[in-house]
């Protein structure tokens, strides 16, 4: 007997001010710890604890302690974890490492296009809280500022519900826009985007060649980043003697928003399976994780030339998670934000969100903006390219604002 399909996922809120409890009893497959963070991150979820992480390669159950925030919808959050959680009669023929025959087909894109009379701080960031709340996806942003200051805004789109197709989701879609908007909307249209329209969202095909070296190296850097905590701050060791068939990894680091994504992706770009796992992080920042691991042939990880590669990789996803710097664009000041694509195809959801809640929380405009995938050094980036609106002149010098903009996407309070 199996379990029905819903009770896969259960949601326990305890008492206000307590974290609600997510339990997950499901049959597993390849990278679904890595899902399930990703859904966390997207609702602007925090994990505090996680435990019980545990798996047998046919089925799984996970138990997350996660911080909410105001107006959480659980039944949706349910509903997504319940999208990628595979079901009970997948068991019966599961290959965990074998990879899926048959991917999904990719979703249509829409332009969503609108006009407003003026720009003011954290216009933008308006716009793309709706977009997020509203379950829109934001694939490419195009921003311009005209001379009169009326703001033209293209943002193509894909639709977690796919219903922007229909008439009741696009005018839910502009009700919702003119809301955050207010007056200063004048019109906004929403269509699909052909293949044309997608090709001129591209952005600049090259990045400049001073930030493309450092930025995107894959090794530790010899030196601390403004914002960044010092690589010897985080520990990662491993023991193969603990457990006769597992590699346990410990890792002692600082907490950042979508800690536990970023190390799932990792290892599920590296093609480890997870066996079981603990983490735990106190009021003070400070996380403690467990991890019983072994290679997709079932073994351990004795290698040591395997064993310091994946040190130092995890080390840097936990070090340098994103990528910021601030660069100058010929007279201009602009803002580079890059985050690792996975091996699926899935770039870090809601950068472009914190991005701009960042400026907006700095009382600074942005005049323009790009958003392109670029393949450096044999992996792929998705590149956010901010160029700022200095007309009102940059109140605080560029190394602040970087540092600034990496507390905000990393979950740290303390603006400087």
């Amino acid at each position: 007997m199996g379990i029905l399909h819903e009770d896969m996922v259960l949601v326990k809120q305890e008492k206000e001010g307590d974290p609600t409890v997510i339990t997950v009893n499901c049959p597993d497959k390849t990278g679904l710890g890595c899902d399930l963070c990703r859904i966390v991150l997207i609702f602007g979820l925090s994990i505090c604890r996680a435990e019980d992480f545990s798996t047998d390669g046919k089925w799984c159950y996970m138990v997350f302690w996660v911080v909410e925030k105001p107006n959480t919808n659980w039944n949706l959050l349910k509903n997504r974890f319940l999208e990628v959680c595979p079901s009970y009669f997948s068991t019966s023929e599961m290959d965990y490492y074998r990879p899926q025959n048959q991917q999904p087909s990719p979703p249509d894109v829409f332009l969503l296009k609108f006009w407003c009379t003026y720009d003011r701080e954290g216009l933008l960031h308006d716009v793309t809280e709706v977009l997020c709340e509203l379950e829109l996806t934001i694939k490419r942003v195009k921003v311009s500022t005209a001379p009169n200051g009326k703001v033209m805004d293209l943002f193509f789109v894909t639709d977690t519900r796919e219903l922007l197709h229909t008439k009741n989701r696009k005018d839910e879609t502009i009700h919702h826009l003119k809301a955050a908007l207010g007056d200063a909307l004048i019109s906004c249209e929403i269509d699909v985007a052909g293949p044309e329209l997608t090709a001129c969202s591209q952005g600049s095909p090259n990045l400049p060649s001073e930030i493309s070296e450092e930025m995107f190296s894959l090794e530790l850097p010899g030196k601390n980043f403004y914002g960044c905590p010092a690589s010897n701050s985080i520990s990662v060791t491993m023991d193969n003697k603990f457990s006769p068939s597992h590699t346990l990894v410990q890792i002692l680091c600082q907490d950042h928003k979508g800690l536990i994504y970023d190390m799932m992706r990792t290892l599920k770009d590296y093609n480890i399976q997870i066996s079981y796992s603990r983490f735990f992080a106190n009021p003070k920042g400070n996380c403690e994780m467990d991890l019983f691991i072994m290679q997709a042939d079932g073994k351990k990880i004795v290698d040591p030339t395997k064993q310091d590669s994946l040190r130092s990789r995890l080390k840097m996803e936990l070090m340098r998670p994103l990528r910021v710097a601030v660069v100058s664009r010929g007279p201009d000041t602009e803002l580079v934000v890059a985050n690792p694509v996975e091996l699926s195809g899935r770039g870090r959801p809601l950068v472009f969100h914190d991005i701009t809640l960042a400026f907006k929380l700095l009382n600074m405009r942005i005049f323009s903006v790009e958003i392109a995938r670029h393949m450096i050094r044999g992996r792929e980036w998705e590149v956010y390219r901010i160029l700022l609106d200095e007309g009102s002149g940059l109140s605080l010098p560029r190394n602040k604002i970087e540092a600034n903009v990496r507390n905000i996407l990393m979950g740290w309070d303390n603006r400087i």
